[in-house]
C-alpha cells in the first residue's frame, strides 16, 4: 500500500506541476493578448482557444488531486453522526461511488477523444481532442486516487477527513 500511495504522491505533483506551468503560460497568453489589443492594435485570435484548453488543462487535474487530498466538497454532518465502523464504512461507499464516476468520465471522454481527433481546432492547427483529453484523464485520475481512499478508508485507522496534504495543514 505504501508502494501505491508514494506513486500517487508522485502523479499527484506531477499534475500540481504542470497545473502550474499552465497557469504561468495562462497568465503570459493574457498578458499577450492585452498588449497586442491596446498596444499594437491587433489581437491575437488565438489566444482566447488556448486560453480555454489551459484552463481545462488547469482545472480538471487539480480538481481530481482533490479527490487524492481531501479538499473537495463534501458534506460530513450525516456521517460524522454514525458510530465510527460506520462511518468508515460509509466513506468506502462514498469513495466508491466517486472512483466509478471517474472510471466513467474516463471512458465517456476517451469516447469523445477517439470521435474527434482528426479534427482540427481553428486558429491552433492542433487536433479537437486537446479539448476533451484533460476530462479523460481527470476521469482516470480520479478512478485511481478514489481507490487509494477506498483502501485507506478499509486499512487506516485514521478518520477519512483526517488524511491528505491539505488536512496536515489544518492541524
Amino acid at each position: 500500500m505504501r508502494a501505491f500511495s508514494a506513486a500517487l504522491e508522485f502523479l499527484s505533483r506531477i499534475m500540481i506541476g504542470a497545473a502550474s506551468v499552465a497557469l504561468v503560460a495562462l497568465i503570459v497568453m493574457m498578458g499577450w493578448m492585452v498588449f497586442g489589443r491596446y498596444v499594437l492594435n491587433d489581437t491575437p485570435t488565438w489566444v482566447e482557444r488556448a486560453a480555454t484548453l489551459a484552463i481545462l488543462f488547469i482545472a480538471l487535474p487539480v480538481a481530481a488531486v482533490g479527490v487524492r487530498e481531501r479538499f473537495h466538497l463534501s458534506v460530513l454532518g450525516f456521517r460524522e453522526s454514525l458510530p465510527p465502523n460506520a462511518q468508515r464504512w460509509i466513506a468506502v461507499g462514498c469513495d466508491t461511488v466517486v472512483g466509478l464516476f471517474g472510471l466513467a468520465m474516463a471512458f465517456w471522454s476517451w469516447e469523445l477523444v477517439d470521435g474527434v481527433r482528426n479534427f482540427r481546432i481553428p486558429l491552433l492547427g492542433i487536433s479537437q481532442a486537446w479539448t476533451y483529453a484533460p476530462l479523460m484523464i481527470s476521469g482516470a485520475l480520479i478512478a485511481l486516487f478514489a481507490l487509494e481512499q477506498v483502501l485507506l478508508d478499509i486499512l487506516s485507522p485514521d478518520a477519512p477527513e483526517k488524511r491528505g496534504v491539505a488536512a496536515a495543514f489544518l492541524e
